[in-house]
């Protein structure tokens, strides 16, 4: 008898915290987007007959069942505490961390991508470079997994595969190495991007290599900011991380840059302040991402222009090299077709730079 109540009592409140659940997703309001993961939420699906015949519709409703689920955030962060520190496992949600710094998993190499990117960069270079005159240069931005992986045990891609591939790839274009100006302590502990006040010596190569001859980079103030900073990884691995902050460099030149947004149309400066305050505090660098940019530098010693093709990092370098330029274009083409290009830009013997990461390389399908 004991026995059967304890099997009623289990039973009955599985089902009353079920069902209490079910009543609070209904009656709760649809929550659009998650702070701490960065991405937007599914929203429940609009009911037809054609979704409930369909082979979808376990699937749609599933997404939006975990998406929308009650205290979401508390049951993530008490999934990530149980795999992490009860089962040991060496990573959640594909982010781990090791000596200090959250990662993603990013492996293997893969090859489709790679050949997606190569093919996405040849288009540009045939419609627009093939004679327009100038300096082609490309770069790679290692990932924190080149600098963390192998060290720790992690699974990790063919990192020289894919530079070789690249290299081999773009032949039209000379390829600056940066990985020997890099190492962990050039990124964020809780965040994908490098930090400015890490990457001038990376300035300084790049400038170098491309033939802007001037010497050190003029000397910069730092200002680190006061609102603290959760990386992308922070919400993605729903671990425990401590906040940082960013810091950026300016001086009276970059102070006097104009920067140009085309899909906005309209004028602001290198650094948005009021991106601090937002969802992302990294897009304090030229507005985060933006399809298309231009930077005019009005204390310029030379009438000397560059093109950058770009993904994220891109946004906090740029500061740091624009002192030799008179003017910089940033093309970010995941979110403008390359095929219009030439509509916004006279391509003619300027610089052109491909500056984009490991990350962005092996995941190359938002190209356009």
């Amino acid at each position: 008898m004991k026995e059967k109540i304890k099997y009623v009592i289990g039973i009955s409140s599985l089902l009353i915290t079920l069902f209490t659940l079910s009543i609070i997703n209904c009656l709760k309001p649809q929550a659009e987007f998650s702070d701490t993961e960065r991405r937007k939420l599914k929203q429940r699906p609009d009911w037809s007959v054609e979704l409930l015949l369909s082979n979808n519709m376990g699937d749609t409703f599933e997404g939006y069942a975990m998406d929308q689920f009650p205290f979401r955030e508390v049951f993530r962060r008490i999934k990530a505490y149980t795999l992490y520190n009860l089962f040991q496992e060496k990573d959640n949600n594909g982010i781990y961390i090791a000596g200090g710094y959250a990662a993603k998993l990013d492996y293997p190499l893969k090859e489709a991508s790679i050949t997606n990117a190569l093919n996405k960069f040849q288009y540009i270079y045939d419609t627009y470079l093939a004679e327009h005159n100038g300096n082609i240069y490309t770069c790679i931005v290692p990932d924190k997994g080149y600098y963390l992986a192998e060290k720790y045990g992690y699974p990790h891609m063919d990192y020289e595969r894919l530079y070789n591939t690249i290299r081999a790839g773009m032949t039209y274009a000379d390829f600056i190495d940066i990985r020997n100006y890099l190492d962990i302590k050039s990124y964020y502990k809780t965040d994908t991007h490098w930090r400015q006040e890490m990457i001038k010596p990376v300035a300084e190569e790049l400038l170098s290599n491309m033939g802007t001859a001037g010497g050190h980079l003029h000397q910069f103030q730092e200002i680190t900011a006061e609102t603290p900073f959760y990386g992308v990884y922070y919400g993605q691995s729903a671990l425990p991380l401590e906040k940082e902050n960013i810091t950026y460099l300016t001086n009276e030149m970059i102070d006097s840059c104009i920067v140009y947004n085309y899909e906005k149309d309209s004028k602001g400066s290198i650094y948005d302040l009021s991106r601090l305050n937002s969802r992302d505090p990294y897009e304090l660098f030229l507005s985060g991402s933006v399809p298309l940019l231009t930077i005019e530098n009005p204390k310029a010693v030379k009438e000397r222009e560059l093109i950058i093709f770009r993904d994220s990092f891109g946004s906090s370098l740029t500061p740091l090299i624009a002192e030799r330029y008179s003017k910089i274009t940033l093309v970010d083409i995941r979110y403008i077709s390359s095929s219009i290009l030439g509509d916004y830009i006279d391509f003619n013997g300027q610089d052109v730079l491909f500056l984009y990461s490991t990350l962005l390389l092996n995941d190359s399908f938002s190209l356009k």
